[in-house]
C-alpha cells in the first residue's frame, strides 16, 4: 500500500507550481493547484533505479537501453490493446517540444493547424508562435435539463466548414485537456476519416492515458482504423502517470512508414530524438514495475473526485465540477457566479487564495467562466481547497 494522504514538502525542490506563484498570481501565499504534476511522491521503484544508476561513478556517453523500445510496447498492448512494433517508438524530449519539431518538419509557410477549444494551450500557442495560423474548431458544450455541464463532443460539421487545402495540422487531446474526455473509438474514426480525405496529419497527444477513471477506456487514436494508422503521431509518456514530469521522458509512435521515416529522419539529423541517460532508465522502472501503484494512485483519484463532487453539491452549488473520465484534472463550471474574467481570477486569487488555471487560457470564449483544478493530491489539501472557495463564496454572497 502507499500513502497518498502523506503531505510533501517541496520547498527547495524549485517546483514551477509554488516557484511561479509571484510571477504569474501576484502573491505567494496561494494553495497551488494549477501546473499539472501531482503532490504525491514519485515511485520510490523509479527513484531507485535512477539511484542504483548513480552508483555507477562515471556518467559518460550512454546507449539507450535495449528494452526501452519493447517495454513500452509491451506496455501500450499490455493496457490499450494497441499492437506497436518496436521500431515504431522513439524518444522525444517532451510533448510540447514534439509538437513543434511536426510543425517544422512537415509544416510550410502558408500552412494552417486546427485546434478543438477548450485546449490545452500549447495546442495553439506553440503554431502561432512558430508563425503559422490557427483554425479554431470549438467543442459542442452539452448540458443537462438542470443547465449543469455534461459533456462535450467534436463539431464535425464545423470542422468539414473550416478545412482547406492550407490546413495540413490537427492536433487532438486524447484524453481531452481540461475537459478530462476519453474519445470513443466511434468519434476518432471518424475524425480520421476526415483527415485523411483533406491530407491532414493528426498529432494526438495522450500523455494522460493511463488514468482512464471510473471503468472509461482509453482508445489510441492510431488503433482504431487504417486511416488513423496511415495519417497520425502519437505522443505519449509516463509523466503525468507516475509524477515524474521533471524527468522528461516522452516518446512518440508513428505506424506509417512513410510519415515516420521523414519524421525520424528530420529529428535524427539533430539529435533531438537522443535520450539523456535518465529519461529511459526512469521510463522503463515506471512501466516494468509501476501497474501496482498506477491501480492504486487511479484508486485514490477517483475518491478525490468523488470527494469534491459531492463537497460541491452540497456546499458550493454554485461552482459546478465536471466529472473527469481520465486524469487528475478537473474542468470547473464557474458561471454561475456570474463573474467577469478578471474578477473570476481576482475571486480565487485574492479571496479563494488558490492558484488555479484560467480557463480563458484554453480559449477565451470556451474556457469563459471557468477554471482547471489539479486535484492528484492528499485528499486533506483538497479539503483545504474547497473550504477556501467556500468561505470566499459565502463572503461575496453577504
Amino acid at each position: 500500500m502507499y500513502d497518498f494522504d502523506k503531505i510533501i514538502d517541496r520547498s527547495g525542490s524549485f517546483d514551477i507550481k509554488h516557484e511561479d506563484l509571484l510571477r504569474d498570481f501576484g502573491r505567494t501565499d496561494l494553495l497551488p493547484m494549477w501546473i499539472a504534476d501531482m503532490e504525491w511522491e514519485t515511485p520510490d521503484f523509479i527513484i531507485d533505479a535512477l539511484r542504483k544508476r548513480l552508483e555507477h561513478p562515471v556518467l559518460g556517453y550512454t546507449k539507450t537501453p535495449y528494452d526501452y523500445r519493447q517495454t513500452i510496447a509491451q506496455w501500450i498492448l499490455d493496457h490499450h490493446g494497441w499492437r506497436v512494433d518496436d521500431e515504431w517508438v522513439t524518444y522525444i524530449p517532451g510533448i510540447v517540444k514534439g509538437i513543434g519539431y511536426v510543425i517544422n518538419c512537415f509544416l510550410r509557410p502558408g500552412d494552417k493547424v486546427v485546434v478543438q477549444p477548450p485546449i490545452y494551450h500549447p495546442f495553439y500557442l506553440t503554431p502561432q508562435w512558430n508563425g503559422y495560423e490557427v483554425v479554431w474548431n470549438p467543442l459542442i458544450a452539452h448540458r443537462d435539463p438542470d443547465g449543469r455541464l455534461s459533456s462535450y463532443t467534436m463539431d464535425f460539421d464545423d470542422l468539414e466548414r473550416k478545412l482547406d487545402e492550407r490546413c495540413r495540422l490537427i492536433i487532438l487531446a486524447n484524453p481531452h485537456n481540461p475537459v478530462g474526455i476519453t474519445w470513443s473509438p466511434d468519434t476518432l474514426r471518424r475524425l480520421a476519416e476526415i483527415a485523411v480525405a483533406h491530407n491532414i496529419i493528426v498529432i494526438s497527444d495522450e500523455i494522460h492515458c493511463d488514468m482512464a477513471l471510473f471503468g472509461n477506456r482509453h482508445t489510441p487514436f492510431a488503433s482504431v482504423s487504417p486511416e488513423a494508422a496511415s495519417c497520425s503521431i502519437t505522443f505519449s509518456a509516463p509523466s503525468k502517470t507516475f509524477n515524474m514530469a521533471g524527468v522528461v521522458s516522452s516518446w512518440a509512435v508513428v505506424a506509417d512508414p512513410h510519415l515516420r521515416k521523414q519524421f525520424y529522419d528530420w529529428m535524427g539529423a539533430s539529435e533531438l530524438n537522443e535520450d539523456p541517460m535518465f529519461a529511459s532508465i526512469a521510463a522503463i522502472a515506471a512501466l516494468k514495475h509501476g501497474e501496482p501503484w498506477r491501480r492504486e494512485m487511479v484508486k485514490y483519484l477517483e475518491g478525490n473526485i468523488d470527494f469534491m463532487t459531492d463537497y460541491c453539491n452540497q456546499h458550493i452549488p454554485l461552482i459546478q465540477p465536471m466529472r473527469p473520465q481520465a486524469s487528475y484534472l478537473v474542468w470547473l463550471d464557474c458561471n454561475q457566479l456570474n463573474m467577469s474574467h478578471d474578477r473570476l481570477i481576482d475571486f480565487f486569487v485574492n479571496h479563494a487564495h488558490l492558484a488555479l488555471s484560467d480557463g480563458e487560457q484554453f480559449g477565451a470564449r470556451e474556457g469563459h467562466g471557468f477554471m482547471r483544478m489539479n486535484v492528484g493530491c492528499p485528499r486533506s489539501m483538497l479539503h483545504q481547497a474547497l473550504t477556501q472557495i467556500e468561505t470566499a463564496v459565502a463572503e461575496i454572497s453577504q
